[in-house]
């Protein structure tokens, strides 16, 4: 991991934006291809689908739509401990879900005039879940718990059909989709997936959906952009990010340990530390060294290590980390502090946050109840992770009896008369001349 010296500068909001590490390149190259297999889906429906199946996942012939049988298989082929695990986390997220979901509001603001906030759910949902490098059931029941709990009629999921499963999804993924009750799936993926979703594709029956949700990688992230205006989207929530605050008596191992375990998910995956101690980021330089030796996907992490994405940054004290953190908004916020209880609230740009050497972010990618599907790139300082609320729309509901209209009368007039819009201000008129006022209350 490369090292950015950010000791004794006095930086602007401006530049340490500027220094925090990305992969522009790569994700503008994103940009360009995901929009071309978009529009190819858009034009060419189904096979278009399946010439990007072949190309990319080197599988033709395969169902797209998949049967309930598969999902039935797969359910059937769970191990009792996967199965178990499945169910705790469905029950966790769904938990923690509902918290999310805001009651009706009223407000009284006069006599006979009400203003009610409601929340309504957008009708039908299609949810990505990624099966390139990795098996993602967790991401199913990220996506798919939060839906149902915001009260979604419809949801579809796709997955990438898998050369070594005879074309079929994952069964892992088709389980956890099958103990959710979904039944419409669809054996598609990479941002052609997000291109049938935003577009439909009548040749499989696959209707456009409202929104899309889902994590992937950055040619996903891209289409999500593609197909924005069309459809709603969740955050982009593209290759994975890992920031770590960290103070002098931190674990080194434990920082490296969480830091490789990102890092394994893709080669453009971004892991970064941010310490004020010098001699803690050489303890880690040297722990990650010999970890991801070590490691399963050795190969990967270390592209992902060594690219321009990932780095060790040295800063002055913890107000600068502070301020590079909230700069750099990072997917997953880790904070090996001595008193990172009171600090987090300092931290205000993040997907996640979590707090202390016990909670790392594998545990947030699982089962700690919390949605691992989360902002990245920078996204963070704007927008949410997934939750129920991304499938809500909150609308306000206006109901004024004639004598609370009456109140307001000369003032709308007066405002509609300064716009110079005077037909706002005689269809209030309309309402107080000729046949006799209604008697009507709320």
């Amino acid at each position: 991991m490369r090292t950015i010296d950010l000791r004794g500068q006095k930086l602007s909001p401006a530049d340490m934006l500027a220094a925090v590490p990305r992969a522009t390149q790569a994700r503008a190259e994103a940009l360009e291809t995901a929009a071309r297999i978009v529009e190819d889906v858009r034009a060419g429906g189904e096979d278009a689908l399946r010439a990007q199946a072949e190309k990319f996942d080197a599988v033709t012939g395969h169902a797209v739509r998949v049967p309930k049988s598969h999902l039935d298989d797969a359910v059937a082929s769970l191990t009792s401990e996967i199965r178990s695990a499945l169910e705790e986390t469905i029950r966790r997220v769904r938990q923690a879900s509902t918290a999310q979901v805001p009651d009706d509001r009223v407000t009284e603001i006069g006599p006979g005039a009400r203003i009610t906030q409601r929340w309504q759910p957008v009708q039908r949902v299609g949810v990505y879940i990624p099966g390139g490098k990795a098996v993602y059931p967790s991401s199913v029941i990220m996506n798919v718990v939060p839906a149902q709990v915001a009260g979604v009629e419809q949801i579809a999921l796709a997955s990438p059909p898998q050369r070594d499963q005879d074309g079929r999804i994952h069964p892992v993924i088709l389980a956890a989709a099958g103990l959710l009750g979904i039944t419409e799936v669809y054996a598609m993926g990479g941002a052609g997936a997000i291109g049938a979703f935003a577009w439909g594709v009548p040749g499989l029956d696959l209707d456009p959906v409202d929104v899309v949700s889902g994590p992937g990688n950055n040619y996903v992230a891209s289409a999500k952009r593609a197909v924005a205006g069309v459809v709603g989207t969740d955050s982009e929530a593209g290759a994975t990010e890992i920031l770590i605050v960290a103070d002098a008596a931190a674990d080194a191992r434990l920082i490296a340990a969480d830091l490789i375990s990102q890092a394994e998910h893709d080669e453009q995956a971004s892991a970064v530390l941010v310490t004020d101690s010098a001699d803690l980021a050489e303890r880690v330089a040297t722990e990650v060294e010999q970890l991801a030796a070590a490691t399963r996907h050795s190969e990967r992490v270390a592209v992902s290590l060594a690219g321009p994405q990932s780095a060790i940054v040295l800063v002055d004290d913890r107000a600068m980390a502070t301020a590079f953190s909230n700069a750099y908004a990072p997917e997953h916020l880790e904070l090996h502090l001595a008193d990172a209880e009171a600090a987090a609230s300092a931290f205000t740009s993040a997907g996640a946050v979590f707090v202390g050497d016990q909670t790392p972010v594998s545990l947030g990618d699982y089962m700690a109840g919390s949605n691992h599907i989360l902002p990245t790139g920078g996204q963070a300082r704007y927008a949410p992770g997934l939750g129920a609320y991304t499938f809500l729309r909150p609308q306000q509901v206006i109901s004024y009896d004639h004598a609370a209209l009456a109140v307001v009368r000369e003032g709308v007039v007066a405002l509609a008369n300064a716009e110079v819009l005077p037909a706002h201000g005689e269809a209030i008129e309309a309402r107080f001349q000729g046949a006799a006022q209604p008697a009507t209350t709320l």
